[in-house]
């Protein structure tokens, strides 16, 4: 058997998951030469090339894509296991990796971060914004957040962040200029702004009032993947705009927006917390299922 070094391994890992020597390296803070020096010992350890490299792009090999999905959950049990120790003395230290999508990471997660961090100085807290659904125990996640529809069902799914709901809204002077809405088929000859997700996908309008659930694909005067940009060109009077409330409830108060057809958009349940089944959770990982199921518990 090869006495492979972990740090080279982990060194890896890194790399080969954000595709980038510049990014693992500030995440790990070391140098990026470091790091590639540690995978060209690995390398030439195992007498294989794992990372395709070019001036532009790193990308795992077929043996190191092998190697990583297998890493993956080593190195996390190893962690796990180095951050017990901590956890026996009473402290939980270590990094935790969260994987969510963007509007659950703006309007669920960033109001807890200070809070969490607060009660456990010793944790480092990654956050990835992402959208597309991915394996977080491949791509080294100890969790991801997700919406219930997306939840796989071999996962532990930890519910928080309260109820939600889309509103559909518009400029003051735009309904002034094209009239109200009465009907989600209304929408159908009012310009729109529209959310393209980085997949490429764009979902249509879904609303249901009494059980009758429509869905409708209004014609797009903007299509943006940027929720900023939406929201401004909203205020704008660009167009009529279907968003999360907590992007625009500011603005519904100052009456920069009018939310709209209100009886046709239901709350729904906000996005849970979700990880691997398994016998140790991380320290970190646990101190954080504790602290949102403690904040519910203060919500409810």
């Amino acid at each position: 058997m090869r006495h492979l070094n972990l740090a080279d391994l982990d060194a890896f890992a890194a790399v080969a998951r954000e595709r980038s020597f510049r990014r693992a390296a500030i995440l790990r803070g070391v140098s990026a030469s470091t790091l590639s020096q540690a995978v060209r010992d690995l390398e030439s350890e195992l007498g294989l090339r794992l990372l395709n490299r070019s001036t532009r792009s790193v990308s795992p090999t077929e043996a190191g894509q092998r190697l990583l999905e297998r890493l993956g959950p080593a190195l996390g049990e190893i962690a796990s296991a180095v951050e017990s120790v901590h956890e026996s003395a009473g402290t939980v230290a270590g990094l935790l990796r969260i994987n969510a999508p963007e509007p659950a990471v703006e309007l669920v997660m960033a109001p807890l971060v200070a809070r969490f961090l607060e009660q456990h100085p010793r944790v480092r807290l990654e956050i990835v914004g992402q959208s597309s659904r991915i394996d977080i125990v491949a791509e080294g996640f100890d969790a991801g957040v997700r919406w219930e529809e997306h939840l796989d069902q071999d996962m532990v799914a930890v519910p928080f962040g309260g109820r939600q709901r889309y509103v559909l809204v518009a400029a003051p002077e735009l309904i002034a200029a094209h009239g109200r809405p009465q009907t989600p088929q209304d929408l159908m000859g009012l310009p729109a702004i529209r959310q393209r997700f980085t997949s490429g996908v764009m979902f249509p309008w879904e609303f249901e009032k009494d059980g009758q659930v429509v869905r409708i694909d209004p014609p797009s005067r903007l299509v943006s993947t940027q929720v900023a940009l939406q929201r401004r060109a909203a205020i704008d009077g660009v167009g009529f705009w279907t968003t999360f409330e907590g992007y625009v409830r500011e603005d519904i108060a100052a009456g920069r927006l009018a939310s709209l057809l209100e009886d046709w958009l239901p709350s729904f349940p906000g996005p849970s917390l979700y990880y691997p089944s398994r016998r140790h959770v991380p320290p970190p990982l646990r101190a954080f299922i504790d602290f949102i199921q403690a904040e519910r518990g203060r919500a409810e």
